[in-house]
């Protein structure tokens, strides 16, 4: 059987791998402790769950959704918009639900990119920002996350912009865990005007911050709305993972262009899971505080072990990771081999995420304190000396 060739073109699923490791040394009796994928381990709230059951007991939600979205999901957007950003949203014609940011990002790719065109992603960055133009027939072009820019991509050192339909950021990023650099949205949207691009932000950790720190939208700058989109999803900050729900807002054309797109490929959202979205939104801010509690205590934890062995870290205000260089004399992949077999600990190699994460790896904080005490331990144990 021949697979196309844009699917032998992917290279393996960095989380796929991921679980294939972990099944192999768990058959080998190994007790694991995975801290690669960013999944929270603690529950949605009640009252989001609450709301999910209401709503499906009323049969009006039962039947096939709109791709548009209810009108009360696209209100309750745009309410959160103002309160948390200040950023005002027309509900009829800048805001779509999403099947969880991955969907969207990936579709609008379909949407956007056609063969001889390129996306500008960041590297590193999340696998779909380098997939989805590469399923779409298109290049993606990588953007180095400059680590004394803030990590940051040097815009000017961009070699031929004008193939370029979309460009891909992400703040607080993913992996890096940063927070967004001075300047760098003013000057994407600059940047975007001169070369008639679309810039997709991918907001998907702006409701986990650390230290005070409040994450901003793309699209408080002035003049993101006319070159840009803003993808906001409910997994992160409301322990909502499973339940695929975000939403696409900002530019009114690249909407109805996403919009035409999902029209030919799903049916929607189902409606109950999108009034329990509203009710997340509405309701939901001290869930993201207790959420970023929770983790910026993690956070401590583990940057101070990784500093008892000897591994250089600074402390990210965002995001539910923990991103730092490898000890000299390794690779991101022999490091995190070393660790699994020394410590039965599962860390993500940086290179997986674009060939500037080479150098360093990621920890995820979305494992149980009391498991991940005893994964900071073993590392200390088995590599501190």
């Amino acid at each position: 059987m021949r697979h196309s060739k844009r699917l032998e073109a992917l290279p393996p699923y960095l989380f796929a791998e991921l679980e294939r490791k972990i099944q192999a040394k768990k058959a080998q009796g190994v007790d694991v402790i995975s801290l690669g994928i960013g999944d929270p381990d603690t529950p949605t709230p009640g009252f989001v769950i609450d709301a999910l059951a209401d709503a499906a007991r009323d049969p009006g939600t039962h039947q096939y959704p709109s791709n548009r979205g209810r009108p009360e999901f696209r209100e309750g957007v745009a309410d959160f918009y103002k309160r948390r950003f200040g950023v005002e949203l027309d509900a009829d014609t800048e805001i779509i639900p999403a099947l969880g940011a991955k969907e969207c990002v990936f579709n609008l790719n379909l949407a956007f990119l056609d063969p001889g065109d390129t996306a500008l992603a960041s590297d590193p960055g999340y696998p779909v920002y380098t997939g989805g133009p590469l399923l779409s027939g298109a290049e993606p072009v990588l953007m180095p996350l400059v680590p004394e820019l803030g990590f940051a991509p040097d815009l000017d050192a961009i070699e031929d912009p004008g193939r370029a339909k979309l460009m891909f950021l992400n703040y607080p990023n993913n992996p890096t865990g940063a927070v967004l650099p001075d300047g760098l949205f003013e000057r994407a949207i600059e940047f975007a005007r001169e070369h008639d691009i679309l810039v997709v932000h991918d907001a998907s950790y702006t409701e986990i911050s650390f230290d005070g720190y409040k994450p901003p939208s793309f699209l408080e700058t002035p003049g993101a709305k006319e070159v840009g989109v803003e993808v906001f999803s409910l997994s992160k900050g409301y322990n909502m993972t499973g339940w695929r729900t975000a939403a696409i807002v900002g530019n009114a054309e690249a909407v109805e262009a996403y919009w035409r797109l999902k029209t030919n490929i799903d049916s929607g959202m189902f409606e109950a899971v999108q009034l329990a979205a509203v009710a997340a939104l509405r309701d939901g801010d001290e869930t993201s505080r207790e959420m970023s509690a929770i983790y910026q205590r993690r956070r401590d934890l583990v940057c101070g072990a990784l500093r008892e062995i000897g591994v250089e870290v600074t402390p990210p205000k965002g995001t539910i990771y923990v991103w730092a260089p490898v000890p000299d004399g390794h690779t991101s992949a022999s490091y995190c081999e070393l660790v699994l077999e020394e410590s039965g600990v599962v860390i993500s190699p940086g290179g997986a995420y674009g060939q500037s994460g080479e150098g360093w790896f990621r920890i995820s904080l979305t494992v149980p304190d009391d498991r991940l005490s005893e994964a900071v331990e073993r590392m200390r144990s088995s590599l501190g000396g």
